[in-house]
C-alpha cells in the first residue's frame, strides 16, 4: 500500500497582501520539505485572503493574483522547494464574461480556484463547483463555477481536489471521487467558526469519507477578517471516518501526517475528471521514518467562543494597523468583558479604559472600574461629564430620554476625541441582545470602530465572564473581571436607580425569544405557541423590527452565531408588516 505523506498548511492571510502571504506559504512549504512532505495543501485562497467580496470584479486584482500565483511557484523552485507538490488557493482572472456556459453569473470574471505548483509553475489547476449563496457567501454572485474534478497522481497514489463548498453539497464532483476511485479526498477550505459548527463540519468529513471509501483531508485557513473568523481545526480522517490527525484552533499550524493509501487503478476515467500525473518528491527508497501524528483537543466551548472573540478583535486590530484600542469603563458586566478579551487579545499596555462617571452613576460603578483596571493592568483615566452634559441640557432644555441619551453621546465624544488624538481603535461594548432590541444610543454607546459582543447575547456575557474567572484562577492568576461587575443587576445608569429591566425583560427571557425569533425565524403565531407571552412578544418583535435602522450603522464584530447582524440578516429598513404570524 502506497504511503504519501500529507502537510495540511493553516496560515492566516490578510485579503490583499499577496506578498506577505507569499511569503508565509513559502515559509511553511520549507518547513513541510523539511518534515520530509511529499505534498502541501494550503486553505482557499490562502494567497489572496478570503473573502475577497467584490475584488472579484476587479481585472487587476485578478491578474495582480494570477501573476502571483505564477511568481510563487517559481519562487518554491528557486527556494529548492520545487520537487514539493504544493496546492494553493487563489482567484483567477479575468475571463471575458459569458464566456462558460454553466455560470449563473453572466456578468463574472473571475474563478475561485486552487493552483498546483511543482518545478516552478503552476502543473493544474481546479474550479470550485459549488458557489454558495447563503449565510455570509455570495459567490453565487461573483464567480464562475467550475465543471471538472481534478485528479493528481503522485507516489501511486491518486489524489482528488475539490474546494470546500463541493464537500458540503451532494452532487458535482464529489460524486465523482468514487467513480475516480481516487484514494485520497483533499479539500481546501475558507470554512467562517460559527457555535456549534463542529457538529456539523466534522460528521459531513467522516460522511465524504465512508461513502467515498477514501481518506479524506480538510485544511481550513485561520484568522479575522473584518466580521468573520476562521477558525482552522483541519483534520485527516481514515475511510471509516476515524480521526488520525487534527490542528488545534485559532493558530496557525502546520499538520504533517502519514497515509498508508489504496494505489491508484488504471481504468476509464469519465470525460469531466482531468488526471495530471506528478513526480514524488523523493524515491520510495527514501521515504524517511514514519512520524506520528497530532491529534489536537477541542476545547470545551466557552473557551472555543472566548478564543474566537479574542482573536477575531485581535486580528482586526493588528490587520488594519491600530496599535492600542480604548474604551469606557462602566463597572458592568460588557465593558468588563470587552476590557478583558482586549488584553488577552492584544495585552494590556496597548488598552486604555476610560471611566465617565455622570451624576447619577453609582459608588460601585466606580469601584468597579478601578478594580477591573487594576486587575487586568490596562491604562486607566477618569473623564466626569457632569459639567459637560449640564450646559446642552441647560441650552437646549432637555428632559427625559433626550437627556439620557445626552450622557451617552457625551461619552461618545470624549472616546472619539481621545481615538482621534492618541490614534486608539474605539471598541464599543455593546451585547446582541441589546443590539436586537435597539437599547442603545445611536452616535452614544454606540460608537466605536469593532464590537466584540456583537453577536454575543446577554447571557452568554456572563457566562463568559465566569468561564474566563474560573481559567485564571486554575493558572493561578488574579481573576480580571470584578465579581460585583457579574452578580450585580444590569444598569446604563442615566437615571437614578435605573435597571435594564425597566425597559425589557429579564434576559433570560428576552434571550430565548430573540434565539427563537432571529436565528429560528419564528413569527408571531409561533413564539406564542412555544409559550412566550404574547404581549412580550408584540413589544420585543416590533423592538427588533424597528431597530434595523441602528444596526445598519453599527460597528461590525466577528460572527459566532449562524445568524449575526451584518451578513448574515439583511432586513429592509422601510418596513411595514402586515402579518407577524
Amino acid at each position: 500500500m502506497p504511503r504519501l505523506r500529507l502537510a495540511l498548511a493553516q496560515t492566516n492571510p490578510i485579503v490583499g497582501d499577496l506578498e506577505g502571504n507569499s511569503r508565509g506559504i513559502v515559509a511553511a512549504v520549507r518547513r513541510a520539505r523539511d518534515a520530509g512532505a511529499d505534498l502541501v495543501a494550503f486553505g482557499e485562497m490562502a494567497l489572496s485572503g478570503y473573502p475577497i467580496e467584490d475584488l472579484a470584479s476587479r481585472p487587476s486584482f485578478l491578474a495582480a493574483c494570477r501573476r502571483r500565483a505564477s511568481a510563487l511557484a517559481a519562487e518554491l523552485g528557486e527556494a529548492g522547494l520545487g520537487d514539493v507538490v504544493v496546492v494553493v488557493g487563489h482567484p483567477d482572472g479575468p475571463f471575458e464574461p459569458r464566456r462558460f456556459t454553466t455560470s449563473n453569473a453572466p456578468t463574472a470574471i473571475a474563478q475561485n480556484v486552487a493552483s498546483v505548483m511543482q518545478n516552478g509553475s503552476v502543473v493544474a489547476r481546479y474550479a470550485k463547483h459549488h458557489l454558495p449563496n447563503y449565510s455570509v457567501f455570495d459567490e453565487y454572485r461573483i464567480f464562475i463555477p467550475g465543471d471538472e474534478l481534478l485528479v493528481l497522481r503522485m507516489r501511486g497514489v491518486d489524489v482528488a481536489l475539490i474546494i470546500c463548498e463541493d464537500m458540503w453539497q451532494d452532487g458535482g464532483p464529489v460524486n465523482r471521487v468514487a467513480t475516480a476511485d481516487a484514494g485520497l479526498l483533499l479539500v481546501i477550505n475558507a470554512s467562517p467558526y460559527e457555535r456549534d459548527k463542529n457538529e456539523v463540519r466534522l460528521p459531513l468529513v467522516t460522511r465524504r469519507a465512508v461513502e467515498n471509501d477514501t481518506c479524506v483531508a480538510y485544511v481550513n485557513i485561520v484568522g479575522g477578517q473584518d466580521d468573520l473568523l476562521f477558525d482552522g481545526d483541519s483534520v485527516v480522517v481514515d475511510r471509516s471516518g476515524q480521526i488520525v490527525a487534527r490542528a488545534p484552533q485559532f493558530v496557525p499550524h502546520l499538520l504533517v501526517v502519514d497515509l498508508d493509501l489504496e494505489g491508484a487503478t488504471e481504468h476509464e476515467l469519465p470525460a469531466d475528471v482531468a488526471l495530471v500525473e506528478l513526480a514524488a518528491p523523493t524515491a520510495e527508497s527514501a521515504l524517511p521514518t514514519p512520524i506520528t501524528s497530532d491529534v489536537a483537543v477541542v476545547p470545551e466551548e466557552l473557551e472555543q467562543i472566548w478564543n474566537a472573540l479574542v482573536l477575531g478583535l485581535g486580528d482586526y486590530v493588528r490587520k488594519n494597523g491600530f496599535r492600542s484600542v480604548i474604551l469606557g469603563l462602566s463597572g458592568g458586566i460588557d465593558s468588563s468583558v470587552v476590557a478583558s478579551m482586549a488584553a488577552d487579545a492584544i495585552g494590556a499596555s496597548k488598552v486604555y479604559g476610560v471611566s465617565m462617571p455622570s451624576r447619577w452613576s453609582s459608588d460601585h460603578s466606580r469601584s468597579d472600574a478601578d478594580d477591573l483596571a487594576e486587575r487586568i493592568g490596562l491604562h486607566y483615566e477618569t473623564q466626569a461629564i457632569a459639567d459637560l452634559v449640564t450646559p446642552i441640557e441647560d441650552q437646549l432644555q432637555l428632559d427625559g430620554i433626550a437627556a439620557e441619551n445626552l450622557q451617552a453621546r457625551i461619552r461618545g465624544i470624549i472616546l472619539m476625541g481621545l481615538s482621534n488624538q492618541k490614534g486608539h481603535l474605539v471598541l464599543t461594548t455593546g451585547n446582541k441582545s441589546e443590539l436586537a432590541v435597539g437599547y442603545s444610543t445611536i452616535y452614544g454607546d454606540s460608537v466605536g470602530g469593532f464590537a466584540p459582543l456583537k453577536d454575543v447575547p446577554k447571557m452568554l456575557v456572563w457566562e463568559l465572564a465566569r468561564w474566563r474567572n474560573l481559567f485564571a484562577e486554575r493558572r493561578g492568576e488574579t481573576p480580571p473581571i470584578p465579581e460585583n461587575s457579574i452578580s450585580k443587576p444590569p444598569s446604563a445608569e442615566l437615571r437614578p436607580d435605573q435597571t435594564d429591566q425597566d425597559s425589557l425583560p429579564e434576559y433570560e427571557v428576552l434571550d430565548a425569544l430573540l434565539e427563537e425569533y432571529i436565528n429560528g425565524g419564528l413569527g408571531r403565531t409561533e413564539l406564542v405557541e412555544r409559550g412566550f407571552d404574547a404581549d412580550t412578544v408584540d413589544r420585543i418583535v416590533s423592538l427588533v423590527d424597528h431597530s434595523e435602522w441602528k444596526r445598519r450603522q453599527s460597528a461590525i464584530g466577528t460572527k459566532i452565531s449562524r445568524t449575526a447582524f451584518g451578513r448574515d440578516r439583511r432586513l429592509p429598513i422601510t418596513y411595514r408588516p402586515t402579518d407577524v404570524s
